[in-house]
């Protein structure tokens, strides 16, 4: 289908408004204009929230408030997101970090979704704005059922992590610019040598990021060894839900799983 309007409302209301008529909504246009182009975008209107005010990045009382339309580019040049860039750098290519957002990562599909991984780990909130109102959504209920007709998400909240709190490792075929094998991110408390705390969450191995609960549950209490971590990745393996792609088979992704979800601990 051929495109023939793009809107650039001033606001997240009015870009709501825009949308009851139909649509896409639009952020950095790195997953939408492929389709656009490829003619395989089955609408004829875009709503682009270039100028919606929904960008910027705000961190304070350790928390931080990312806009839904913050680039990546913007966010690992934030110092209070700083422990997000080695994450943010395997990533794509500096020019799509430069395009794409935060609101925007939420809805890629996997292997893709990286920083999306990093925001179920975080345990991360969605604000989203609506035909009615205005509500907060976790972002794992976003990720597993996406947002209603005519919503737009507007920003997305963390709570930072504590010193020394937060693994992130990416398997891929590329050291950089490549997308996942298997991702890990993870937000893990130590206590007098065990774990206290653990949410892992696990991209490149579902169709959308998971959150290995099983392998949080044999974590915790126990050290952060190889031996631990070792049967915790196992565990992950029922967790997942994996796919064969161009970057790899199922089979591979569930064989390769235990080891990177360890490295991520233990590089």
């Amino acid at each position: 289908m051929a495109i023939r309007a793009v809107h650039v409302p001033e606001s997240a209301d009015a870009a709501v408004a825009r949308l009851a008529g139909g649509g896409w909504v639009m952020g950095g246009g790195t997953v939408v204009m492929p389709l656009v182009n490829s003619g395989a975008a089955p609408v004829t209107e875009l709503v682009s929230l270039r100028r919606a005010g929904l960008g910027g990045v705000e961190v304070r009382d350790g928390a931080a408030r990312i806009g839904a339309a913050a680039t990546f580019t913007e966010v690992g040049a934030h110092p209070g997101l700083a422990f997000l860039r080695p994450a943010l750098r395997t990533i794509a290519s500096p020019t799509l970090r430069n395009q794409a957002t935060v609101g925007g990562n939420l809805f890629v599909a996997q292997p893709y979704g990286d920083l999306a991984v990093c925001l179920l780990a975080l345990e991360a909130t969605c604000e989203i704005a609506g035909p009615d109102r205005r509500r907060d959504a976790p972002v794992a209920d976003v990720l597993a059922s996406g947002i209603g007709a005519g919503e737009v998400v507007v920003a997305v909240r963390v709570a930072l992590p504590e010193p020394g709190t937060w693994h992130y490792h990416k398997a891929m075929r590329r050291r950089l610019n490549s997308a996942a094998i298997v991702t890990v991110a993870s937000v893990t408390g130590v206590d007098g040598g065990v774990v206290a705390s653990t949410r892992i969450a696990l991209g490149g191995v579902a169709p959308r990021p998971v959150r290995a609960v099983s392998a949080e549950r044999l974590m915790l209490g126990r050290p952060l060894t190889h031996e631990a971590l070792t049967e915790a990745g196992e565990a992950a393996r029922g967790d997942a839900d994996p796919f064969d792609d161009a970057y790899a088979s199922a089979w591979y992704r569930t064989r390769v799983l235990p080891v990177h979800l360890r490295r991520a601990f233990l590089p």
